[in-house]
């Protein structure tokens, strides 16, 4: 620092040009900050986004936990282990490649919506009030690059982050694993338990509890509130259990309808009558 005086104003502290250029650069951002080594570019562009990968956790799990314990708690009625078990598996596979796909299907579609941007550079341009004439050199000069043209694109139209190549088969792998954990967290009972309906109410038990800590999670996580996650307990909770409990007396009814009509038309209730011919009387059998 540097000191000057003068006859007007008291003792002065003036910043020379050097350090006010430092001082100036390093208080404010410039508007395009590129990183100065390859490998922290690469780094960047292999960096995930961990609250994507959370939203498949969260989607995949909440969808194993009520699918798969609706299905096992209504086939449970039927007093068949097997059944359950076999039905809960199909199901818990099939739900598990489902899931993986939808999730893999809209990470791909997410990935390429900047490619399918790019030709609507005009129309960006004409929004600052430049006109197709005056924008095609700049339009051309984009064309030479494609990687600064969908740059451009998503930071001015789409205001978008580029996507990372393998997001869509991560966000599968995410989703449909904790699809599958989660359903199968109510099936364990069943294959360690003889009996279909003490593994029915030991399955109930383990979901509601897994489910109360997991809604409470869910939104304490996102929100970081208390009451938040208890109010997330409660409706994770309420979701389930109305699932599990409707699927039952589905099942439950549908046995019983069974059982009704099975005695209607049990053999022997109503008699046949027969005739037999040379004998009178209209003696039947």
């Amino acid at each position: 620092m540097t000191h000057l005086t003068n006859e007007t104003s008291p003792l002065l502290q003036v910043e020379p040009a050097i350090e006010r250029s430092i001082s100036y650069q390093s208080n404010h951002t410039p508007y395009d900050v590129r990183p100065l080594h390859p490998q922290q570019c690469k780094h960047e562009e292999c960096h995930l986004d961990y609250s994507d990968i959370l939203r498949d956790i969260i989607i995949g799990f909440s969808d194993g936990l009520t699918v798969p314990f609706a299905l096992t708690a209504g086939l449970s009625s039927l007093g068949s282990a097997k059944v359950v078990i076999i039905a809960g598996l199909a199901e818990l596979f099939s739900g598990m490649i489902s899931m993986g796909l939808g999730a893999y299907l809209a990470a791909v579609t997410e990935r390429d919506a900047p490619a399918d941007e790019r030709t609507g550079v005009y129309d960006v341009l004409e929004k600052y009030s430049v006109s197709r004439g005056a924008a095609a050199s700049l339009v051309d000069e984009l064309c030479k690059n494609p990687q600064e043209w969908v740059r451009f694109m998503m930071d001015f139209e789409l205001k978008l982050e580029k996507p990372n190549v393998h997001r869509a088969w991560i966000s599968a792998v995410t989703m449909g694993l904790s699809y599958f954990i989660g359903g199968l967290i109510p099936m364990i009972p069943y294959f360690v338990m003889d009996r279909v309906r003490e593994a029915l109410f030991v399955s109930i038990g383990i979901t509601v509890a897994v489910l109360l800590v997991f809604g409470y999670v869910k939104n304490y996580v996102a929100i970081r509130n208390h009451r938040a996650g208890v109010w997330g307990a409660v409706q994770t909770l309420v979701i389930g259990m109305l699932a599990a409990g409707t699927s039952y007396a589905i099942m439950n009814g549908s046995e019983i309808s069974d059982v009704v009509c099975k005695r209607r038309l049990t053999p022997g209730r109503y008699r046949q009558t027969v005739r037999i011919p040379g004998e009178g009387g209209g003696g039947g059998i």
